[in-house]
């Protein structure tokens, strides 16, 4: 009797429906992903019972025609590949063929769908036993109705999360496909009410639907290329972090993905600017050859694999590392927005405080550290640093500006929205039709009726009304609004800034530095005035108070001038008598033959005893008190990092906890002369942090106490 069996159908799709389908939230990207490739405009997502009861994906894409129906359900069937060399440049976000026929095994399935010029026809499959094509009446496009998930696999049912977690599994989903498709219009609804929408007008409104205008705002918007790279997208500015890593998405050419590389490349270039437990904010878009990345690793596509992960890591990390720093190459990376959606019809307000803040740059000071004390003779020892030693500084950027939040925007959108008509140019140079900012007639838009002239019979609403604006946002520096469309006088004026490229360059570079010298402080000009605690050190600038923490900023000193030391070092290689034995694991082993150049920049000397085993001949002369071995761990730690191997970043934490150990505790009092001394080394630099990430010092102007106090209000 024959032991080996060939599966049913019934049987290897439920097989695969294991992978393919683990919750409701799979089956959601797996129909979404459809109607994206059939190149819909309009998606809509509807949920009941957290996806166990219904989920119906309705979409305006190509349809399916009434011969495809049946085969639409078998397995291995895809209209987005036909041969193995098409593996080869997959650019749709489905192409195995799998997921129809494993959501229709582990549920009631129907598809409604119809092309634009055909009739529409509705196929049913109970359990992945198909009935009868009829049919119905319908709209262009595919509808998918998936009900009484995993009823015939009750113990895959039962490993199901509560309704409220699988909901919000696929809210996370949703908003993921609004941030990756910014031009498609998305709605998803569960249980009868509207959780999330977008109305597919491009990358800003797709973000603000998702995040809110308020993270906007601590965002920097950026478009770079290295090496046939593009990287674009949000990245947070070094103030703005989040306590875990769920607010970090990368899109690899138009797909969702998890990368291993990619995210240490970028964790790495905010490494000076957030602490432990922290993580940093950022939404990527990714696009690069499909030649040198591997989208088919795992059947949920959320995995890929490089061809070059050392190209990839150091274009992303070089890029986010640039912009957080401030260097010049930044300024070729941000992205500027050259055509608003509002048009200044008079001068901005001269109060600098009013005005919107724009990139703020602390300059790094050229050259290396002059301190003759800086290391002992162990770098691990406490060094003996003074405060009139000569320290280097870096500095960060801060970015903001003001602006509505997402619910009092889309409520002035709906009640200022003017009508567009092309009837030329008025007497005054303006273009006919545009409805001033405070002649808005009272309109409601968006509706089936609403004719050329903007009427919407009774559907009105009440009259916008700009002084409300002013009264609301008194700091928004206008008099008056146009909205404006296809304006010769602006069109006009963006070929010319295109044109001078060099002049706005340099108009940038004026405001960064201006920006810079605002976010500094004249020492000269800081006078003493008290401190608190023994700790908090309070120092009077015109009409701001500046609060320093003494122990943060004594360390941030400490910190940069031993980083500076081993960055600019000399390694004396000292030779040892007998060697020391690194005996490591195949990956590890292949890690330091990788970087085996790196390792003797820092004074080492090796040699390969076997595959997986190396002898260290010689170490430098000021790492003789160190443990070799935990050193080399050190090194190991960076094993998934694909960048050079610095011995000032290797011992990051370890200069770090020596800056700690050797700067001035809080509740010790400091004499006037190292006060003083303390505030000339941080040059004014109000912006720093500790290696920690603690601020330095904290700004409070004098409006602020008024406030507190009452005496304004």
């Amino acid at each position: 009797m024959a032991k080996i069996n060939i599966l049913p159908a019934k049987v290897y799709n439920r097989i695969a429906a294991g992978e393919v389908v683990e919750r409701p939230a799979s089956v959601v990207k797996e129909l979404v992903e459809n109607s994206i490739d059939a190149g819909a405009t309009e998606i809509e997502i509807h949920i009941e019972q957290g996806g166990k009861q219904l989920i119906k994906v309705i979409d305006n894409g190509c349809g399916i025609e009434r011969e495809d129906l049946q085969s639409a359900f078998l397995p291995h069937a895809t209209s987005k590949i036909a041969a193995a060399e098409d593996l080869e440049s997959v650019r749709t976000l489905g192409f195995r063929g799998e997921a129809i026929a494993s959501i229709a095994s582990v549920s009631k399935m129907t598809i409604t769908s119809k092309t634009e010029d055909g009739k529409c026809y509705s196929l049913t499959s109970d359990g992945g036993t198909l009935g009868n094509i009829r049919e119905v009446s319908g709209e262009n496009g595919t509808e998918v109705s998936v009900e009484m998930l995993f009823y015939n696999t009750p113990v895959r049912l039962g490993y199901l999360k509560t309704d409220k977690s699988e909901e919000s599994e696929i809210v996370t989903l949703v908003s993921r496909f609004v941030l990756c498709r910014p031009k498609i219009s998305f709605l998803c609804v569960i249980n009868g009410k509207t959780v999330v929408q977008s109305f597919g007008e491009g990358e800003d409104e797709a973000f603000v639907s998702v995040y809110g205008a308020n993270t906007l705002q601590n965002c920097y918007k950026i478009d770079a290329e290295r090496h046939g790279i593009r990287v674009r997208g949000y990245i947070g500015n070094q103030m703005f972090y989040k306590a875990n890593r769920s607010y970090q998405s990368v899109f690899l050419n138009g797909r969702y993905i998890t990368n291993q590389t990619i995210a240490t490349a970028i964790s790495g270039a905010y490494t000076n600017y957030i602490m432990k437990r922290q993580y940093p904010f950022y939404v990527l878009y990714i696009t690069m050859p499909t030649d040198i990345v591997d989208v088919n690793v795992h059947p949920n596509k959320a995995d890929v694999r490089f061809v070059n992960n050392s190209m990839i890591y150091g274009c992303v990390h070089t890029i986010v590392k640039n912009v957080l720093d401030g260097n010049v190459q930044a300024l070729s990376y941000l992205v500027q927005d050259d055509q608003p959606l509002i048009k200044q019809t008079s001068e901005p307000q001269k109060d600098s405080e009013k005005a919107p803040e724009t990139l703020k740059k602390t300059p790094t000071v050229e050259g290396a550290p002059q301190a003759s004390h800086v290391l002992s003779d162990s770098i691990l020892g406490t060094p003996d640093v003074r405060l009139d030693e000569k320290t280097p500084q870096t500095g960060g950027l801060v970015y903001g500006f003001e602006t509505m939040t997402l619910e009092e925007a889309k409520e002035e959108m709906e009640l200022c929205k003017p009508v567009k008509t092309d009837e030329g140019l008025d007497e005054n140079g303006r273009a006919k039709g545009v409805i001033p900012f405070d002649e808005i007639p009272d309109i409601k838009p968006n509706y089936p009726n609403f004719d050329e002239m903007g009427m919407v019979g009774d559907h009105a609403t009440r009259r916008a009304d700009p002084e409300r604006l002013k009264r609301k946002f008194p700091n928004v520096p206008f008099e008056r609004v146009e909205l404006i469309w296809d304006d010769p006088m602006y069109e006009a004026a963006k070929e010319k800034h295109e044109d001078d490229v060099f002049a706005a360059n340099k108009r940038f570079l004026e405001e960064l530095d201006r920006k810079n010298r605002q976010n500094q402080v004249d020492v000269e000009r800081c006078e003493y005035v008290g401190c608190l605690f023994n700790t908090y050190l309070l120092y009077q600038c015109d009409d701001a108070v500046y609060v320093v923490d003494q122990h943060a900023a004594h360390e941030r000193i400490l910190f940069d001038c031993l980083k500076e030391r081993l960055k600019n070092r000399t390694p004396l290689p000292q030779s040892m008598l007998a060697p020391y034995e690194l005996k490591l694991n195949a990956f590890e082993a292949t890690f330091i033959r990788e970087r085996m150049e790196d390792i003797k920049a820092l004074g080492f000397e090796l040699e390969e005893n076997g595959d997986t085993q190396f002898n260290v001949w010689s170490v430098p002369a000021d790492f003789q008190k160190m443990d070799i071995g935990v050193f080399f761990n050190e090194i190991l730690g960076h094993v998934g990092d694909y960048r050079a191997i610095k011995v000032e970043e290797i011992l990051r934490d370890k200069l770090a906890m020596a800056a700690c150990k050797a700067a001035v505790k809080g509740g010790k009092r400091l004499t006037v002369e190292e006060i003083e001394e303390l505030l000339r080394q941080m040059k004014g630099d109000m912006s720093l942090k500790c290696p920690h990430g603690r601020p330095v010092a904290q700004k409070v102007s004098r409006k602020q106490l008024e406030k507190m106090f009452k005496r304004i209000v």
